[in-house]
């Protein structure tokens, strides 16, 4: 097991050093790590309240209503379970030394996008790039 790097409460990524480096995976790793429980613990609540809420309610409109919280409740938690997936892939790039760099390009992502979307694959101009390509073939 490797030993944890030690890493300062308000520590930021920086481009002066260098690029990922061990404190900057251990920020992204943790970055990642939280994340990932705060979406867990929010399934876990949801799971709590669809249980407790799975009453039968007499009235028609209360319960259409019920029906589509609960609906909207499950596609959310649906997305979040797919985000989960995106923060698993994310963390085995760090172990293999492949984070933080261009799926299409090998070219290193920048600091600003990686902390504010961790799970990135691509780069800003790979990504609209990759967006535009999907929106023209949509339309076919």
């Amino acid at each position: 097991m490797k030993a944890q790097t030690f890493l300062p409460q308000d520590y930021r990524p920086a481009e002066d050093e260098p690029f990922m480096n061990e404190r900057q995976l251990e920020y992204f790793r943790r970055k990642l790590e939280a994340w990932k429980q705060e979406l867990l613990d929010q399934s876990a609540e949801t799971l709590e309240g669809l249980q407790d809420s799975a009453r039968s309610v007499p009235d028609l409109a209360d319960r259409a209503s019920e029906e589509t919280d609960r609906s909207l409740e499950l596609r959310t938690r649906d997305r979040q379970r797919k985000l989960v997936s995106k923060i698993d892939a994310a963390m085995r790039r760090i172990e293999t030394g492949e984070y933080g760099y261009c799926e299409r390009t090998g070219e290193p992502i920048s600091l600003k996008r990686l902390d504010a979307r961790p799970i990135a694959t691509m780069t800003l101009e790979a990504q609209e790039k990759h967006e535009r390509r999907e929106r023209v073939h949509r339309d076919d």
